[in-house]
């Protein structure tokens, strides 16, 4: 039996009919510079999020970078982020004309720790951007506490945490401002490339538009230099099929997490903690095992598809050597980026696909 980590063709026939017939209205009326599609799409998304103010962009990349670029922070500000993310919330930092400051992770969430971000403060600080890691939702109050003390701005990376809740609220209304990714294997993805920005306030929402279509004010008057970081038409209508979807699938999700969680025990495996503020969403099924590599090898010739997020973290990246940036102790980011393990978790799974891991695994743990 096959199980892939994604199934990306599962995701497209539920709604195959229904985006056919988008795309050709969309042909029809020529609307693609930010069409009716991504109007709709940007105003659902929004409410979705019980957010103030959204707006569409061309990947979630981007949209990190433009919630970034929102604040017109001075060039060489700092802003802690934790070490265990995807390297795009790192690049992005630095496209914006910032300094990362890599800050460790708590063990149990793998989210950024609020209390090791304190002592990494300087004068020259100016934001603190947790990551909602795998769709696990990070410890908000402690950094909307420390913010507010220290007059700083926080900015949430939700590029994988659609849909997940913290204290019931969702992700992406929590900070100043928040930034998705549409990424095709993403709880909510597009059939390319998409983001999302959220902001608290109009200034901040203004500022994004003007950054996200080349500073125009007018047809003819640019007001700064911004970008060219418009959402797609086509995109936007694939998501806006989509979202109706999204919370029962990420019920489905949460089942199927319950099911491994309850076969795993007793194994010599951690299975993914669930702080009692948080609802995840479960974008990563992610264990620790200190043998890997070896169950990597044992899934891949039973037929089991895994992933691993992340391998190697972003400190320790060759692309940081020439970098201004700062590290500070990182155990907990290191320790898990050694033995961390992504198993299959998507809706589309079958019962008998959920099987099939779970007894490969077990038989492996056996042997």
């Amino acid at each position: 039996m096959k199980v892939p980590l994604v199934d990306l063709r599962a995701t497209y026939l539920p709604i195959k009919d229904h985006l056919r017939d988008a795309f050709d209205a969309a042909f029809e009326k020529m609307g693609l510079f930010l069409g009716e599609n991504v109007q709709a799409f940007e105003q659902a998304f929004t409410e979705y999020c019980r957010a103030n103010h959204g707006l569409g962009c061309s990947s979630g990349t981007d949209a990190v970078t433009l919630a970034i670029k929102a604040f017109d922070f001075e060039p060489g500000s700092e802003i802690i982020v934790p070490a265990h993310t995807f390297f795009a919330t790192i690049e992005s930092v630095i496209h914006a004309g910032c300094t990362p400051v890599m800050v460790d992770i708590d063990s149990k969430t793998y989210c950024l720790d609020p209390d090791r971000v304190e002592v990494a403060i300087t004068d020259k600080t100016v934001a603190i951007m947790p990551v909602h890691i795998y769709g696990h939702p990070a410890d908000m109050d402690g950094f909307m506490r420390i913010a507010n003390e220290r007059r700083l701005k926080v900015i949430e990376d939700a590029a994988q945490a659609h849909g997940a809740k913290y204290k019931g609220r969702p992700c992406g209304s929590l900070a100043d401002a928040a930034a998705f990714s549409f990424y095709f294997t993403k709880n909510l993805g597009a059939f390319g490339e998409a983001g999302f920005v959220t902001a608290a306030t109009e200034s901040t929402f203004e500022r994004m538009k003007l950054y996200r279509h080349h500073g125009h004010a007018s047809k003819f008057e640019h007001v700064l230099v911004g970008y060219n970081l418009r959402l797609d038409e086509l995109q936007a209508a694939v998501l806006h099929a989509k979202l109706p979807g999204l919370d029962a699938n990420n019920a489905k999700r949460r089942e199927i997490a319950k099911r491994y969680d309850d076969a795993f025990a007793g194994l010599d495996v951690v299975t993914p903690f669930v702080a009692d503020y948080a609802e995840p969403n479960y974008h990563c099924y992610v264990i620790l095992t200190d043998r890997r590599d070896e169950l990597v090898n044992h899934l891949t010739e039973s037929g089991v598809g895994t992933g691993i997020h992340y391998k190697v973290p972003a400190h320790l990246q060759p692309a940081m050597r020439t970098v201004p940036h700062r590290a500070m102790p990182l155990e907990h980011t290191e320790s898990v980026c050694n033995r961390c393990l992504t198993l299959p978790c998507y809706p589309e799974l079958k019962d008998d696909q959920i099987t099939h891991v779970i007894e490969s695994i077990q038989r492996f743990f056996a042997s």
